[in-house]
């Protein structure tokens, strides 16, 4: 199987003997690299020293002191981060279990450093997957997506790639925001099997439409999602709209799919522009009965999955980590 997402820098992670991720020295080394912790050159001797002395041994002690006395206030709040981050980390036994302690303590950490962290554990948990489109889907965890639909069809293409590339005279191209020469595909049956090659790339939108492929493989990275986490197997199905249902229990998959939730919840109408902004709904159920807890151990859960009012999706899987009605049954740490 060729292998994906290799910027992420999984490969210099280890495995525990359950397959979760173990951090190591070298990928450590990996947050040094970035321009954000890199000195530039006229950086004082404090940054300087430090950074050298986290690149000898990145687990090496480092004092508050040390980092308020370096002279730029930008530096000083990024190794502030980096260093809560490393110390996260080295507090626990694998990488899932830090994330994991990270949005249940509600950790305050750029949303960067979590994105990363998703895309680690997800490439950990699709590890051996064939499926393009599932692995596509599972990009909707870490990256932000600009939506647009377009003659009855709902595309999903990476926000970043669109907004570092100008506009274009391809129809395609142009209702995403991109240039012709760069290739821009909607991931079908005919060019999955490119996927991998590209895959660092981000630059295949993806259909999600209601009942087609793509949402239906999202469904099903939220079931992997789940088990490799807390442990509970679940099944995910994708509905096509949510009528006529108890909805006694539901996540939001993102914030604005948490406020259309609430509002049900609390007997609001729902007008046609908010119902337009709905991405995916799904029905959730537990298999593991003795699983469910202060809950009928029968009740589905819905989730929503939701654009904001600038047709941007940001997925938040750390709400079905938190949101969920389970026991959580993950490694200790």
């Amino acid at each position: 199987m060729t292998d994906f997402w290799l910027s992420c820098g999984h490969h210099l992670l280890d495995r525990d003997a359950d397959g979760r991720l173990r951090v190591t020295e070298e990928f450590l080394k990996i947050y040094l690299a970035r321009p954000e912790l890199t000195p530039p050159a006229d950086a004082c001797v404090v940054e300087r020293t430090l950074h050298a002395t986290l690149l000898a041994d990145p687990w090496h002690p480092v004092a508050t002191a040390q980092i308020d006395a370096m002279a730029d206030a930008d530096a000083r709040e990024n190794w502030h981060y980096m260093v809560v981050l490393r110390d996260h980390l080295a507090a626990h036994a694998t990488l899932e279990a830090a994330y994991l302690a990270l949005v249940r303590d509600n950790v305050r950490l750029p949303p960067l450093f979590l994105d990363q962290l998703v895309q680690l554990i997800l490439r950990n948990l699709l590890d051996g997957c064939d499926d393009a489109f599932m692995l596509r889907a599972a990009e909707l965890f870490f990256r932000p997506q600009r939506l647009t639909l377009y003659d009855d069809t709902l595309l999903a293409a990476d926000l970043e790639h669109i907004d570092n590339h100008g506009p274009s005279e391809s129809p395609l191209a142009t209702m995403l925001g991109l240039q012709d020469e760069l290739g821009v595909d909607v991931l079908s049956d005919a060019n999955a099997t490119g996927y991998w090659e590209r895959s660092d790339r981000f630059d295949l939108a993806l259909d999600l439409t209601a009942e087609r492929r793509g949402v239906t493989a999202l469904g099903v990275v939220v079931a992997r999602w789940v088990k490799h986490l807390l442990g509970t197997d679940v099944e995910v199905e994708a509905l096509r709209e949510l009528r006529d249902v108890a909805l006694t229990w539901y996540v939001g998959l993102d914030s604005f799919g948490t406020k259309i939730g609430d509002a049900l919840w609390n007997g609001e109408t729902i007008d046609e522009a908010r119902r337009s902004h709905v991405v995916g709904l799904f029905r959730l159920t537990v298999r593991d009965k003795a699983a469910v807890i202060d809950r009928p151990a029968d009740e589905q859960v819905y989730l929503i999955l939701a654009m904001g009012p600038d047709r941007v999706l940001r997925v938040k899987p750390q709400n079905l980590l938190t949101g969920l009605p389970v026991r959580h049954v993950e490694p200790a740490t």
